[in-house]
């Protein structure tokens, strides 16, 4: 008898004898039954949350409130990459002097240099033109022969439309400038960089500020210092 045979006959022996023990044992005995005992649940302790302790508010003397209703004018020269100043100078007198209105502006170049610096591109498209296509203008003004200086220019073509761009946007920057950087308090000249030929410190912008607001003068402190 091979071992499928006896596992065939050796299952259905082993079911029918468990059966038979199963029959005659006694069950088991049944599960104690819950009391009806109520027992008090033990809840979670909660926590104390702590709370943030509230202090009365003290109000600034000095500066809170000083720079409403009042104007601050910078002008400054756009071209000259003043902007990034003039901005820091501006959050610096909004967190100093809260309330105060700050407007930057453009400080324009006198008007001789603004014009000039109109007639630069002209050129500047000009000379370009006439180096590209000079021997169909030149024709068209009424000379027969080009001039000297033409066969000069485009000798070197690449050469001399990079130096006309290059040269024409320098100058162009040059005329466009003003240098300038004024600090005007409700239309009062407070720092004149084109005066003082330097840059107001931060420090010293403020307490020239905070010397011309007219709410400063009923107070005890000008320019940050405190109150106390």
């Amino acid at each position: 008898m091979d071992r499928v045979q006896l596992l065939l006959v050796g299952l259905p022996l082993f079911l029918f004898c468990s059966d038979l023990i199963n029959l005659f044992t006694s069950p088991p005995p049944p599960p104690p039954k819950p009391s009806h005992h109520h027992h008090p649940r033990h809840q979670p302790q909660l926590q104390p949350v702590p709370q943030p302790l509230e202090f009365p508010t003290q109000k600034a003397h000095g500066i809170g409130g000083i720079g409403v209703g009042s104007t601050i004018n910078i002008n400054f020269c756009a071209s000259c990459s003043y902007r990034g100043t003039a901005v820091t100078m501006k959050n610096m007198l909004e967190a100093s002097y809260p309330g105060i209105n700050v407007i930057l502006a453009n400080y324009p170049p006198a008007l001789p240099k603004r014009l000039l610096s109109k007639v630069v591109p002209i050129v500047q498209f000009g000379i370009i033109g006439i180096v590209v296509a000079g021997e169909q203008i030149f024709p068209r003004l009424g000379f027969i022969v080009p001039p000297p200086w033409y066969y000069t220019l485009r000798a070197n073509r690449f050469g001399t439309i990079s130096t006309t761009w290059l040269l024409g946007n320098v100058l162009q920057s040059f005329l466009q400038s003003s240098g300038a950087f004024e600090v005007y308090c409700n239309g009062e000249l407070v720092f004149s960089k084109l005066k003082e030929h330097r840059f107001p410190g931060e420090l010293e912008l403020k307490d020239l500020v905070g010397r011309v607001l007219p709410n400063s003068k009923n107070r005890d402190v000008v320019g940050g210092g405190s109150p106390w």
